[in-house]
């Protein structure tokens, strides 16, 4: 058997039961005497209800119970609380309307769930939804952040914040030789994760506990808001999830639905399963983005920025979602001038409700949203003063020479080579360039490149805990509170181990996804697992070599001073004496003082991934058709544990940045608040003929805050590749004078764009 090293690319061990179609998802559970949920939802955005009337639906066949938030109420059930509720910082509370599981009097968006139907079969429990009867009184519905603030009521707002010097920015913007100016919407996107959102719940009356099988990339903290929920402790909850087809934030949070799981399992006295249908998760799946911003950069004679002043409010939806109100008074603050050097800046940033589905989060949130807008803004710039997009960001860098850095919302960035970046992507990228754009205008088309730098804070829960043991057939076993969702932890983690510990990578069992195995834990949420885990990891081998140094001095009759670890074995340092590492556990074992190590670790730093990517597209004026002919990436990850593992991250999240730039839409309509993208007819996702090849380099500066020298990967391509697209197609359409361009880059959008702008000269 192999040993592995940091740095390897060995293929990843979970595939075998991906690919063979034995992989353990929600859906694939099958308890005996199963029963069957589904959920009624509203198809009011904003409504009271008057009257629920379920007595036929009661009396269908195979029906069990029919569910509704006056029975919940009655039995005790409260409301869905966010994670947090006060603005850490400011200690401000947050303002959120109360969102229960099933709505009681009043209903807030299309999909708010109403009634719960426990049935013996699924088509049975359909079937009998529709025989509910709802009395609806319709109220007006705000569907827009520009409607939510007119109507000036101030259950509409959220938060209200704002970080930096105003009165210094202030200054700096009279000063200015030049000022760029932008307004930008960042349109709101559906997540569609490839397994949708599912649970099977039940409930053991001899322990009084719940257990929860469901699709979730954060057990232990929506385990603790749904055991809030329900009003019991939450050692009395536990959720278990199995494999998860995808997550990418969507499944960061509590959801109604395991509330109403977890009660029908004791209703029913049975297990009870519901599975998302597509269109039913496109108004029922937490959304993402939806900013307004306006946005000033200013910038002296020579070029550099002396100041940023934003204003931006965020789009919530209907209720506020576990760590929503934070991603604005955190992630969104963070790092407002990504990787660039701005002495001074004003941000005031906000959250309001609309009656629409509730947003949450999706890869990099915060930092996507701010990025689009510094990485337009630059763009901008650049053109109204004449300059090269990538010399202006250039010059504006962060220095590698000056890290640590302290940029001026006083965060500390460790690490990281930001202008050789871009000066690499841009070689790789513009390689031959000239000769294509030739090419294009030759056929009547037009093609720009576009850059997008993206950088990111590693945030989620900042504690994490693993356990390694030592069992008696040589092996190790290695649980964690991260979770997989397709990142390949169970190939990673191995691999940390085994390159620490100097054993196979085969010897190593994984396990996670149960509350039960593990005290605590973080989920995967924000790139954190690699980092946090690995660090905790790190720490857990340290304290195994120097417990197993005195058993093995014992074993070979040494000095425990004399004693060092390699490679899998305990040495007598200056000579050929040794004993393996599962020799010393089993005598440890005996002698009941196992070499079995939990490890809890909480940051106190984070991390810092960064990169350039660069964009190149072809326009064909005539369709207003946007092609992706090429896209080149150079990051920055720190130490890669596996390079072949972060590749596939970047690509899915590249994908992600550029359906977002070319084609994702989330459409309410204005007046009802009825969503007109329920479905795949309706919302584009790319595929593969829409994306080329992508050139993707990693080019990392060790993190100097973690052991492993680690930063979060993952959600680069989703922080960058809208920008890049739409500076891109931006730099295609420069012929027409066009300089902005709002929403995805959809063919009739971009011919309309061009029709209203004077021909090419």
């Amino acid at each position: 058997m192999a040993k592995v090293k940091i740095g390897d690319a060995p293929r990843r061990a979970e595939d075998a039961r991906f690919i063979t179609g034995s992989g353990c998802y929600v859906d694939d559970i099958q308890p005996e005497n199963l029963a069957h949920a589904v959920v009624l939802r509203s198809p009011h955005a904003h409504a009271d209800i008057r009257a629920i009337d379920t007595s036929d639906a009661a009396t269908s066949p195979g029906v069990i119970a029919v569910l509704t938030g006056q029975d919940l109420a009655a039995a005790g059930i409260g409301e869905l609380l966010p994670n947090e509720r006060a603005n850490i910082y400011s200690g401000e509370p947050f303002r959120y309307p109360t969102q229960y599981p099933l709505a009681k009097d009043r209903v807030r968006y299309v999909g708010d769930p109403v009634a719960l139907v426990i049935a013996e079969s699924q088509a049975q429990a359909m079937d009998a939804a529709e025989r509910i009867v709802v009395d609806y009184a319709t109220l007006p519905a705000t569907t827009t952040i520009a409607e939510a603030i007119e109507t000036d009521d101030t259950g509409n707002i959220c938060l209200e914040w704002a970080v930096g010097d105003a009165d210094r920015t202030d200054a700096a913007f009279a000063a200015a030789t030049h000022v760029t100016k932008l307004n930008l919407h960042n349109h709101r996107i559906s997540t569609n994760s490839m397994e949708p959102r599912g649970a099977i719940g039940a409930f053991d009356p001899e322990t009084d506990r719940y257990t929860l099988h469901v699709s979730s990339q954060s057990l232990h903290a929506t385990r603790d808001r749904v055991a809030e929920t329900l009003g019991v402790e939450a050692a009395n909850v536990r959720f278990v999830a199995p494999d998860v087809g995808g997550g990418f934030g969507v499944k960061n949070f509590a959801y109604p639905e395991m509330v109403l799981l977890c009660w029908a399992g004791r209703v029913a006295g049975r297990p009870v399963k519901w599975i998302n249908g597509r269109s039913e998760g496109f108004v029922s799946d937490h959304q993402a983005r939806d900013n307004d911003s306006r946005a000033e950069l200013a910038l002296d004679a020579k070029g550099n920025f002396t100041a940023l002043r934003v204003w931006s409010r965020g789009n919530l939806g209907a209720y506020l979602t576990g760590s929503m109100a934070r991603i604005y008074t955190e992630q969104f603050v963070k790092l407002p001038g990504g990787p660039y050097i701005i002495p001074t800046l004003h941000v005031d940033v906000g959250a309001v409700y609309t009656n629409t589905v509730p947003t949450g989060v999706t890869r990099g949130p915060g930092f996507g949203e701010f990025a689009d807008i510094i990485e337009r803004l630059v763009d901008r710039a650049a053109a109204e003063t004449g300059r090269e997009p990538a010399a202006l960001r250039q010059q504006n860098m962060m220095p590698e020479a000056a890290m640590p850095f302290t940029n001026a919302v006083g965060a500390v960035v460790d690490s990281g080579h930001f202008a050789r970046n871009v000066e690499n992507a841009m070689a790789r990228a513009s390689d031959g360039f000239a000769t294509r754009k030739v090419a294009s205008e030759a056929n009547g088309r037009h093609r720009g490149l576009g850059i997008g730098y993206h950088m990111k804070a590693t945030f989620g829960a900042p504690e994490e805990n693993v356990e390694l043991r030592f069992d008696d057939d040589d092996k190790i076993t290695f649980t964690t509170g991260t979770q997989a969702i397709g990142q390949g932890h169970e190939t990673s983690f191995p691999q940390i181990i085994s390159d620490l510990l100097g054993l196979p990578s085969e010897d190593v069992r994984y396990q996670a996804g149960d509350t039960d195995l593990i005290a605590k834990g973080g989920g995967h949420g924000s790139s954190r697992a690699t980092f946090m885990a690995g660090t905790a990891i790190f720490m857990a081998v340290e304290k195994i070599k120097e417990k197993g140094k005195r058993i093995a001095a014992q074993m070979l009759e040494a000095a425990e001073a004399d004693i060092t670890y390699d490679d899998g074995a305990f040495h007598i340092a200056g000579t050929d004496r040794s004993v393996g590492l599962m020799q010393v556990a089993a005598k440890a074992r005996e002698q009941a003082e196992p070499l079995d190590t939990y490890q809890d670790f909480t940051r106190t730093h984070h991390t810092f991934p960064n990169g350039c990517h660069v964009a190149e597209v072809e326009v064909d004026p005539d369709t207003g058709v946007v092609t992706l002919a090429g896209y080149t990436a150079v990051d920055d990850y720190g130490t890669v544990i596996n390079p072949m593992l972060a590749a596939g991250q970047v690509h899915g999240a590249i994908a992600q940045g550029v359906g977002q730039a070319l084609m994702e839409h989330v459409v309410f309509d204005k007046d009802d608040g009825q969503l007109l993208s329920g479905s795949f007819m309706d919302y584009c996702l790319p595929r593969a003929d829409d994306l080329p090849s992508f050139d993707v380099t990693f080019d990392g500066t060790p993190c100097t805050t973690n052991p492993l020298g680690v930063k979060g990967a993952g959600e680069a391509g989703a922080i960058a590749g809208f920008p890049a697209v739409a500076n891109a197609l931006l730099d295609a359409l420069r012929p027409y004078g066009i300089d902005s361009i709002e929403g995805p880059a959809t063919p009739e959008r971009v011919w309309r764009l061009i029709q209203a702008h004077k021909s090419p000269g």
